[in-house]
């Protein structure tokens, strides 16, 4: 099966969604448990949430393979990237609910079989992401970047409470320039019935911290967007398109407002 699929843009923005993918290899499937099977750490229907992006002439890259074959938001060395905080794994061997992913510790992956997954199904997306923003680059003179996430409104793992509707993260500033965060903000922060943050529990993972690099004209973004806002969060995990037509303007708008900047 294909690694990703890449929609080939006009404008100078990239949008990356690494977790909507479902798809395990039967060879690791067969080591997981039911629960897992199910994929409920999936960042689900983000690539039906953006499909207004293509219009706008986006470049578009999504991934086919679930998060729990590898996860394309960490880095290859694994570190964490919340010291002191509860995360998952580069190859993650418990769900967001602390539940096995796997029916034994026999059945994880040692270090080989993660080097492995890494050359055969992290490398090649990594690959082009690095690429589309080296061409987008060449071409304007700049490049950027938005990485598309969602997650349930409530994971107790990792925070309290419900999260914000909208968490936009620039790693603190470090990933893109202060004017386009502010931007993003505004528009975020003005939309009519959702909330909003901006560096709050979720900064950007690690394509936003790789490849954000404002120095060097390459402006990165990653939205944490609550699954609450669009869909049922509970299985079969349903598209709520009542929920998601009233959500969508918004995320257009935010789009919008990235393509707009210039450094």
């Amino acid at each position: 099966m294909e690694k990703f699929k890449y929609t080939q843009g006009s404008i100078p923005l990239l949008i990356s969604v690494p977790h909507s993918g479902v798809h395990i290899p039967s060879d690791i499937a067969a080591r997981m448990t039911p629960q897992a099977l199910t994929t409920p750490d999936t960042d689900w229907h983000v690539d039906k949430l953006y499909d207004f992006a293509e219009g706008l002439g986006a470049h578009i890259l999504v991934a086919t393979h679930s998060r729990f074959v590898v996860d394309l938001n960490r880095p290859a060395t694994d570190e964490n990237l919340y010291p002191g905080q509860n995360t998952t794994g580069l190859c993650p061997v418990d769900t967001f609910d602390e539940e096995p992913v796997y029916k034994s510790d026999d059945d994880q992956p040692d270090a080989e079989e993660t080097a492995r997954r890494v050359e055969s199904y992290w490398r090649p997306y990594h690959d082009k992401l690095a690429e589309t923003l080296a061409t987008i680059k060449a071409q304007f003179g700049y490049a950027l970047l938005w990485d598309a996430h969602s997650i349930r409104s409530e994971v107790p793992r990792f925070f309290e409470g419900r999260l914000p509707d909208l968490n936009l993260g620039t790693a603190n500033g470090k990933s893109c320039a202060p004017q386009l965060a502010q931007a993003l903000q505004d528009v975020a922060e003005r939309a009519d019935g959702y909330t909003a943050a901006l560096n709050g529990r979720f900064k950007g993972g690690y394509i936003t911290r790789a490849y954000g690099k404002p120095d060097d004209n390459i402006h990165a973004v990653q939205l944490e967007q609550s699954q609450i806002t669009y869909m049922d969060e509970e299985p079969p995990f349903g598209y709520r398109p009542d929920l998601a037509d009233q959500v969508k303007p918004v995320l257009q708008q935010l789009i919008e407002a990235t393509a707009a900047f210039k450094p």
